[in-house]
């Protein structure tokens, strides 16, 4: 039996299957979304959100530009302004499902790719946060699904999809750079290089050429401090260890790891075919420079729904030729596993529980969820501090903050507090400047003792800056004290050309 299904033979979709496992999906995370607080990371999105540019010094404008438009319709809700990483995700789910039915895959690979999409680690932390990586997934998904399409029906105007995506994806999140290279190199190393003479080819290249522009050109106006704060940030995650075990996590975090067989056997038949090789170097080769350039673990997350399809699809057909016991107990060990370990990755990265031992087990091994917590305790504490001064001092006085999810925490929560807006040295923070007057006094926050001495005359400590339950985060931990200080000693011009900070 042909472990390629005849690419003129789709079967038909199973729309309600799909679209029953992306909607559990979707209203498991719309449930829980507003047990905790905002993410560091989400901060800062709200934040620049306020200030809409062609770009901005940590990722390009589509996030931040998504987030303005959540502000619009819902407001500072948890659960609305994650509304859309969790239909990002769904859309996934439905797109992997799809992409079996692409490879002739039946009702239960359809169904299969779908769930283990929903039941793995990345996909469901891409639904509990509002993050670039949450629709960076989508764009590498959608590029898989637009060849895959070009690749069966032979449609070259599908290279028109696939441009879109990856112009979008460019807007997104620059690290789609590398799923691009494996997708040059499976045109060059393919058959598809025939595509190179297709005017359809060009233009999917022009249409994301296009997409891409206007953050093309902000990054030419800033003198790419992109390209900076990216290696700056990558300087710190191998410092840090933050790059390591990149291999394992591809087994256990970027899928569910009961489906490793599935995606292997997935990454194995695309290199053995000869319609569809190109899916396998645009996996390789992604994977390899990634794992060469000491990338994390889960910049690569994105390029498995096909491996999956691929895997099902292929499965499915070796199933049916087995024996009818074999067909009954091999599916239901399967699925008892792919829950069991989906179910154990939920436990840590779903916010289920808002006290008791299932949330002490989710703070402990997530760290991502303890840094939701304690925002609202700052801001209430610096509004503290700013209450005890005169009134006259009240007025002069501003808030210079450490970090980027200090900042957005004062701008976004400290409104209700009618806080100055935060004095922010950190990403396109820094761009912005200082404010004009500068303020006489200033409450620092995210700065350690001797930092604030060698910097600002006269400081004293005022604060703390913590949270009422207790958890051990980075600001509990790294920024615990909060101080009352004079201006800088060098002048606000110097200091701020001398301080401009990436996080």
């Amino acid at each position: 039996m042909s472990s390629i299904a005849d690419p003129q033979r789709v079967p038909r979709a199973h729309w309600l299957d799909l679209l029953a496992v992306a909607g559990a999906a979707a209203v498991l995370h719309m449930a829980t979304n507003g047990r905790y607080g905002f993410h560091r990371d989400e901060l800062q999105f709200l934040m620049d959100a306020r200030h809409l540019d062609w770009g901005f010094v940590a990722f390009p404008p589509f996030t931040p530009l998504v987030e303005r438009i959540s502000m619009g319709l819902f407001g500072l809700s948890l659960i609305g302004l994650r509304t859309f990483s969790v239909l990002a995700q769904a859309f996934v789910i439905v797109l992997a499902g799809l992409m079996a039915r692409e490879l002739g895959g039946q009702r239960m690979a359809q169904f299969t790719t779908a769930l283990v999409v929903a039941l793995s680690p990345v996909p469901i932390f891409e639904a509990t946060e509002f993050q670039y990586s949450s629709f960076d997934v989508l764009w590498w998904v959608l590029i898989a699904f637009c060849v895959l399409r070009l690749l069966r029906t032979g449609d070259l105007r599908w290279w028109l999809g696939v441009g879109a995506a990856v112009g979008l994806g460019l807007e997104t999140k620059y690290s789609i750079l590398f799923y691009v290279a494996g997708l040059l190199c499976g045109v060059l190393l393919t058959g598809a290089r025939r595509h190179l003479s297709s005017v359809w080819f060009w233009a999917g290249v022009g249409l994301a050429i296009l997409l891409f522009a206007p953050n093309l050109l902000w990054l030419v106006r800033h003198d790419f401090v992109s390209y900076r704060f990216l290696q700056h940030i990558h300087q710190r995650d191998v410092g840090e260890g933050r790059a390591a075990g990149f291999l394992t996590g591809q087994f256990w975090l970027c899928v569910n790891l009961f489906a490793a067989p599935v995606w292997i056997a997935g990454l194995v038949a695309f290199a053995r075919s000869a319609r569809y090789r190109m899916l396998a170097w645009m996996y390789l080769v992604s994977m390899g420079l990634f794992w060469l350039g000491k990338g994390r673990f889960y910049y690569e997350a994105a390029a498995y729904p096909p491996l999956l399809a691929m895997g099902t699809a292929v499965g499915e057909r070796w199933l049916a030729g087995l024996p009818r016991r074999v067909r009954i107990v091999a599916p239901t060990v399967f699925f008892a596993g792919l829950v069991a370990c989906g179910a154990y990755m939920m436990a840590i990265l779903v916010p289920f529980a808002t006290a008791g031992t299932l949330k002490q087990f989710a703070l402990h091994n997530n760290g991502d969820m303890r840094e939701e917590i304690g925002w609202h305790d700052l801001v209430r504490e610096v509004a503290r501090i700013r209450n005890t001064l005169p009134p006259d001092q009240q007025q002069r006085v501003g808030v210079l903050v450490g970090n980027y999810g200090e900042a957005g925490a004062i701008e976004i929560l400290g409104s209700t507090y009618r806080l100055p807006p935060p004095i922010s040295m950190t990403n396109s923070a820094w761009l912005r400047g200082y404010p004009m007057p500068p303020p006489s006094m200033l409450i620092v926050v995210g700065f350690d003792k001797d930092e604030v001495s060698q910097a600002f005359s006269g400081c004293r400590l005022v604060g703390h800056n913590g949270n009422r339950e207790g958890v051990r985060n980075e600001e509990s931990l790294a920024h615990p004290d909060i101080f009352l200080c004079g201006p800088p000693r060098q002048g606000w011009p110097t200091f701020w050309h001398k301080n401009q900070r990436f996080g």
